[in-house]
């Protein structure tokens, strides 16, 4: 049985239906976190389904050193906190380093370990040390039954409140390749797992000086993805992906959002 975790009002696990987690791949600004987030709301409220909003407020894997990270770490936080003080949502975001915990968690609800960190063990103690919530993302490096060991990391040191996410797997270069049985393979380890769409799509420094991706395709592996009886779907999502500062080539557009969650709604009303 995979455990049931309450983040905010939101439910994930257990035998609760489909979880959205979905906002912009970094903050750009306030105005557009606030506006992101109120239309997230408003399409799943239409569609009818609980969300989580994750916004980064640094990209410390960044491909360039020109490129774009974020507003940092404080006025990232304080964007955040006025996301959950004007709308209520429960928050994500990622955390890159041990001293970015006590800050963040004074904000956020659930602390993300980023795929290339997920074998960092203080990282990993630290965090679940502060209580709250991780999701912690499989590394493109790593097969499904790797995390067993991360999930002990995590419950060692006291916290079983975990989400596992799957965001592709490196597959020659510039490429990801998404394995489905990996995401019944975690779930057997007896926690909620999500699926990342967008990420999977990345060609990984495809542009040279930045990462590409194949946005025609996320819908496909969601879709897939879906039908495994997975918890929740990871999104990232821009008004205008062709002017997003981060990730653009791989993000949905927001006014594309409400068919292809009505769609992962109905596939796992059908597999649940």
């Amino acid at each position: 049985m995979v455990k049931e975790i309450s983040v905010g009002n939101v439910k994930i696990g257990g035998a609760n239906p489909l979880v959205l987690i979905a906002g912009p791949c970094v903050l750009e600004n306030e105005a557009a976190t606030l506006k992101a987030a109120e239309l997230l709301m408003e399409i799943t409220d239409k569609v009818g389904m609980q969300l989580i909003f994750k916004g980064s407020y640094d990209k410390a894997n960044r491909t360039s050193v020109t490129s774009f990270r974020g507003p940092g770490i404080a006025e990232g936080l304080r964007i955040l906190a006025k996301v959950k003080s004007t709308f209520g949502l429960p928050l994500l975001s990622d955390i890159h380093g041990i001293e970015q915990i006590e800050p963040a968690a004074e904000v956020l609800d659930i602390l993300q370990i980023p795929a290339f960190l997920c074998r960092q063990t203080d990282l990993v103690v630290a965090a679940a040390k502060s209580g709250r919530v991780l999701n912690v993302k499989k590394g493109q490096f790593l097969a499904p039954w790797d995390m067993e060991n991360v999930v002990g990391k995590a419950v060692a040191s006291g916290n079983d409140n975990l989400i596992l996410t799957e965001r592709g797997v490196s597959f020659g270069y510039n490429n990801l390749v998404s394995d489905m049985r990996s995401l019944p393979i975690m779930r057997r380890l007896g926690y909620p797992v999500v699926f990342d769409a967008t990420h999977s799509v990345q060609l990984p420094g495809g542009q040279g000086g930045s990462s590409g991706g194949q946005r025609e395709f996320v819908e496909y592996l969601a879709r897939a993805a879906v039908a495994t009886g997975i918890d929740g779907v990871f999104l990232e999502v821009h008004e205008d992906p062709s002017k997003a500062l981060c990730d653009g080539p791989n993000s949905v557009k927001l006014s594309d959002l409400g068919v292809l969650l009505k769609k992962l709604k109905d596939i796992d009303a059908i597999v649940k």
